[in-house]
């Protein structure tokens, strides 16, 4: 039946500031798209970010939760000290996984969370 993860969709209520965080802090590839409603998509190996534009409030979890235990996009990354280093100096606010792996949880703009761990 399923044979792979072809994308993830998010939407955001800014994407501009979206794009700054997926393409300029994370570093993910812009790749082109045809569709003419507004949104940004990037590609990860073989699986694709796509950042759709749409009004709405988000709820940005507060420091005191598990932000692991909300639903999250998770990304495998190569020196978590190094990421840990350039996120600081982003100022984006960090949560280490709780469980004691190599791990922290980090929200874009809009309050999605997304799990760093480092593999």
């Amino acid at each position: 039946m399923l044979q792979a993860l072809l994308h993830a969709a998010i939407n955001v209520s800014n994407l501009a500031a979206a794009e700054h965080f997926y393409g300029t802090v994370l570093g993910l590839t812009k790749v082109e798209r045809t569709l003419k409603f507004a949104g940004t998509w990037y590609q990860l190996g073989p699986i694709q970010i796509h950042l759709i534009e749409a009004e709405r409030h988000y709820e940005r979890p507060t420091p005191e939760e598990k932000w692991g235990r909300r639903p999250h996009l998770a990304f495998a990354i190569a020196d978590l000290t190094t990421v840990k280093q350039q996120l600081t100096e982003a100022a984006i606010p960090m949560q280490s996984s709780s469980s004691g792996r190599t791990a922290i949880f980090i929200c874009d703009p809009d309050g999605h969370i997304i799990e760093l761990t480092q593999v």
